[in-house]
């Protein structure tokens, strides 16, 4: 806690995350040379990927606030959004990490976080370009929004490639196909866990039953 305390109140750190944060914007457009550097020359920062998460999740929720999407305010939760965000890329970077120790990648945990959160930098700008647009948008302009917005998550999409497989170090087909498994993945990993949470629920259940049938035969 006190070595956190000091991070924060460092001004070398905030210097530091300042500079990894920016170094973003390189990533997105020299993705073979941005993301070898990210990891290798250590020019990102697990603060910098915190900073880029947040933001992505900030931008997501304000969208969905926004009048570029129309949005039943009624049922808005946002916890729903934060986790739509928070958990797939939790999923992604322990399903890969997992499937790339396998198969000779050498991208650790924290690594492979760190440059999955740098690659939704296009996502997080696309969202802001829409953010920024949309009240002076006309109706013959509201194609841009799924135009900026599309661009924005294939953008993404690709960056993630380009940046697992220059930390892995391996091939684009070795990467598509590790890309591919790390889904399969997600879904074993989720299916896992609906099955633990499943018994959880039932235990539960027949905890409480049992627990209603003793009083009603006490009483």
């Amino acid at each position: 806690m006190n070595a956190a305390l000091t991070r924060i109140t460092n001004k070398a750190w905030w210097a530091r995350t300042g500079k990894t944060l920016k170094y973003s914007l390189y990533t997105i457009t020299h993705p073979f040379d941005g993301f070898w550097d990210l990891t290798h020359e250590k020019r990102g920062s697990i603060a910098a990927a915190n900073i880029l998460t947040l933001l992505l999740v900030f931008t997501k929720i304000w969208l969905v606030l926004s009048p570029a999407m129309w949005v039943n305010l009624q049922y808005f939760n946002v916890f729903i959004y934060i986790a739509q965000t928070i958990v797939p890329l939790a999923l992604w970077s322990i399903s890969n990490w997992a499937i790339t120790t396998l198969l000779d990648g050498k991208g650790r945990l924290k690594e492979i976080y760190m440059a999955t959160a740098y690659a939704f930098t296009p996502t997080i700008l696309m969202n802001i370009v829409v953010m920024i647009i949309s009240p002076v948008l006309i109706n013959t302009e509201w194609a841009l929004v799924p135009f900026f917005l599309n661009l924005g998550r294939v953008w993404s999409v690709g960056l993630v490639l380009a940046a697992m497989m220059m930390l892995h170090d391996y091939s684009l087909s070795k990467t598509i196909l590790s890309s591919i498994i790390t889904i399969v993945g997600i879904g074993v990993i989720l299916f896992v866990f609906g099955i633990f949470f499943s018994l959880i629920s039932d235990g539960l259940a027949y905890i409480v039953s049992l627990y209603k049938e003793i009083v009603f035969r006490l009483t």
